[in-house]
């Protein structure tokens, strides 16, 4: 078969890992910033033992490669009582992973709120709410949503690496159709397009809610200043 009609004959299959592939990246990408808002807010608590705690969990996750934590996970886990499946395995292990630089960029938006506008707000009798919901995550989500992307980015291309602990998504499923031609190129090409027209949409996508996030801050700063 030539490689078009590999791709079809295997289109399944290949369909299959894709969702696989979609499916865990979501799951971890929503864990990871789950526990890296909770991680940056936790910080913010002057509870020195925590603070130490949190910064040991980002340093030690930041400083050891992704394998490394998926087979500690998957492999040593049931030795102190972890047992997990592949699956669950790989979505904790992404969102750990990714929660550590999460935790970091919302650490840097937090601090780098302006002050001077959370006080103006306030003066015009704004509630602490109403200052969270309209001034500070606002200004703070449009100075880091780049920084997320690329972090949601670089997460997507680490659910390849899932494949190694049999998840089956899509680098397993053309691993599997590699053993059975004995053709890499043709699993690998579609591989290679999956993986950038995934990329590229993330980042259109990211690049209209950016917009939409800055109109709405610009916004709501107008009417505290009005």
């Amino acid at each position: 078969m030539n490689m078009l009609q590999t791709l079809w004959h295997y289109a399944p299959l290949l369909l299959s890992g894709a969702g696989v592939t979609l499916w865990t990246w979501l799951l971890g990408s929503v864990l990871g910033l789950a526990i890296g808002a909770s991680v940056a807010l936790l910080r913010r608590l002057p509870v020195r033992p925590l603070q130490w705690v949190l910064r040991i969990y980002i340093e030690i996750i930041r400083g050891t490669p992704f394998l490394l934590q998926l087979f500690l996970l998957y492999s040593g886990g049931p030795s102190i009582g972890i047992r997990l499946s592949a699956l669950t395995a790989g979505v904790v292990c992404l969102g750990v992973h990714a929660g550590a630089y999460f935790a970091e960029v919302f650490r840097a938006g937090f601090e780098g709120l302006p002050k001077g506008q959370i006080e103006a707000a306030s003066s015009f009798g704004m509630t602490s709410f109403q200052i969270l919901y309209r001034i500070s995550l606002p200004t703070m989500l449009v100075a880091i949503f780049p920084s997320i992307v690329s972090i949601l980015i670089s997460l997507s291309k680490e659910t390849v690496i899932l494949s190694i602990i049999t998840v089956p998504n899509l680098m397993y499923q053309v691993q599997s159709m590699t053993v059975e031609t004995y053709s890499a190129f043709s699993g690998i090409a579609a591989l290679a397009v999956f993986y950038w027209v995934f990329v590229e949409c993330v980042a259109r996508f990211s690049a209209l809610i950016e917009y939409r996030l800055t109109l709405f801050a610009r916004r709501d700063s107008a009417e505290v200043r009005a």
